[in-house]
């Protein structure tokens, strides 16, 4: 029986690439592939942007999380320096609708008489706000929906959701976890305020220290804890991982994912990690599909493949790699 907070369907409209695109079908864990520039993380974005605009509040700052992810290092420097312009990310997603079986949501500016004002449109309620009395900063939101974008999760970010993985007790198990990946790490602690990893000389070292998989790891798995009962989104769930680890990856993953009644959305064009994903998926669990581009009519489309579908593709075609 599929749990009642998992996405099952999705229409998106006016959100970059998608002007009419449907998919019917989800599983726990879903892997998006598909060709670079073809819409997988936008279309992660969205779904995103539809389980999170519970409020107006939500989904003010799930536009704007989706524009600072992309530009997570610009806008840094700009939050740095004063210059950040929340009211402008929030305005470049005007035109947006997105309807689900869980949310319907829709955002548009309106310009009458010399007045602008955003309108909002939750389930079937309009809210029109004057540009004047919008807020200048959004209120962050402790919640069970997480995105791990392409540049990974900060430091701080790590700190807040390990609290997570202590309520239940399960240091031990992430320990056990990362020693399989990387024997010689014993262990993941947070000291000083510092996320740090414990090397088998007994030497405490900065997360930074270790290669970039072993925070995407520890990063995954926090997350899914932080994720109970919600979900999780995963931008090129590769980074940073030896494609020799990725079916273990895939096992943990799709292991935590239903233990902790976690819906999982992630992103690759890496052949090696479809071909772990299709190892371990079970068909009842996790779904694999494609987005792609239609020759003729130029229109964005999906397809879902089971897992004989997909092993039989990724066998029979040299060529294939997401794409």
């Amino acid at each position: 029986m599929t749990p009642e907070h998992f996405l099952t369907n999705i229409h998106i409209t006016g959100f970059k690439c998608f002007n009419d695109f449907e998919v019917n079908t989800f599983s726990r864990v879903n892997l998006i592939g598909g060709m670079n520039n073809i819409g997988k993380t936008a279309f992660m974005e969205a779904c995103y942007i539809n389980i999170f605009a519970e409020n107006i509040n939500n989904f003010s700052l799930a536009l704007f999380n989706v524009k600072f992810m992309r530009e997570n290092i610009n806008t840094l420097l700009d939050e740095t320096s004063g210059n950040i312009n929340y009211s402008s990310f929030i305005e470049l997603s005007s035109g947006i609708e997105i309807l689900s079986n869980i949310n319907s949501c829709s955002y548009s500016i309106s310009s009458k008489n010399g007045i602008k004002e955003y309108v909002f449109k939750l389930k079937d309620k309009i809210n029109f706000i004057n540009i004047n009395e919008f807020p200048k900063v959004f209120k962050l939101v402790s919640n069970n929906i997480n995105f791990i974008d392409n540049f990974g999760l900060s430091n701080q970010a790590l700190i807040e959701i390990f609290a997570a993985l202590q309520e239940k007790e399960e240091e031990e198990r992430l320990n056990k976890i990362l020693t399989t990946f990387f024997p010689d790490i014993a262990s993941f602690k947070i000291i000083n305020n510092a996320p740090r990893c414990k090397k088998e000389n007994g030497n405490f070292l900065a997360i930074t220290e270790f290669g970039d998989g072993v925070k995407h790891l520890i990063a995954i798995i926090l997350s899914l804890y932080a994720s109970e009962k919600g979900y999780l989104f995963i931008d090129e769930i590769d980074n940073g991982v030896h494609y020799t680890l990725l079916d273990e990856l895939w096992m943990v993953i799709m292991t935590l994912a239903e233990e902790l009644n976690v819906q999982v959305f992630a992103t690759t064009h890496s052949k090696e990690c479809i071909e772990a994903f299709n190892r371990q998926q079970d068909d009842e669990q996790s779904l694999y599909l494609e987005m792609a581009k239609n020759i003729n009519t130029k229109k964005l489309f999906i397809r879902d493949l089971d897992k004989d579908q997909l092993n039989y593709e990724l066998s029979n075609n040299e060529a294939y790699r997401g794409e």
